[in-house]
């Protein structure tokens, strides 16, 4: 098993744990160094999917250099292009993952009556339709129109992707430990909703221009 797969399989693992830790009330500031490590692990699998091909490729270059660098930001792409040709399957598991994590704590916080139902089924509506358009096209790697390479598949949008689950999900869990005030947490999840459905549009522009 790739070491990218790896990394997936252990953030499920780890989200399982961390829900039922929630649920027992496990110190908080615990929980969210716990569930900083999960949204790291989903970071991670890409560059370790990329280090299999190009061991040039050091940390520093992937998460830092290539933001401004867009002939090594290039190299990145055709690198990630060349892994979703060879590992296929490689692409969906790393998505599978995501989706698991995303639902996992939704559903959590749903069940705790911390968040509406609505925002749940928001999630799954969006996701629904727009992982059934770009596996009907490929996987991420493969985007071409230059909505989807800024707003979704550039490092930048899945790193505040990845930023504003990881603050939402921690807040909430603030919330739930400490009753830290809720309005701020539907602030959140307005803000992650709006940016995650602006992420899903560039999916679904890129499929059906494809």
């Amino acid at each position: 098993m790739r070491s990218a797969d790896i990394a997936t399989v252990i953030r499920v693992v780890l989200v399982v744990a961390a829900a039922y830790l929630i649920l027992y009330h496990l110190n908080g500031y615990i929980l969210i160094l716990l569930l900083a490590l999960i949204f790291y692990l989903d970071n991670l699998d890409g560059y370790l999917a990329i280090r299999e091909l190009d061991g040039s490729i050091t940390p520093y270059k992937y998460y830092i250099k290539a933001l401004n660098d867009k002939e090594l930001k290039n190299k990145i792409y055709k690198i990630k292009e060349k892994v979703a040709e060879r590992y296929k399957y490689g692409g969906r598991i790393d998505i599978a993952g995501d989706r698991f994590v995303e639902y996992t704590l939704f559903i959590l916080f749903t069940y705790l009556h911390i968040l509406p139902l609505f925002v749940f089924l928001i999630v799954i509506l969006r996701n629904s339709f727009t992982d059934a358009l770009l596996a009907s096209k490929g996987t991420s790697s493969k985007m071409k129109t230059k909505i989807a390479k800024i707003l979704f598949k550039s490092n930048l949008s899945r790193l505040l992707s990845g930023l504003l689950k990881f603050i939402l999900f921690a807040y909430l869990i603030l919330v739930y430990e400490y009753n830290y005030n809720i309005i701020v947490g539907y602030v959140l999840v307005a803000a992650f909703l709006i940016f995650f459905l602006i992420r899903g549009l560039a999916e679904i522009i890129e499929a059906l221009k494809q």
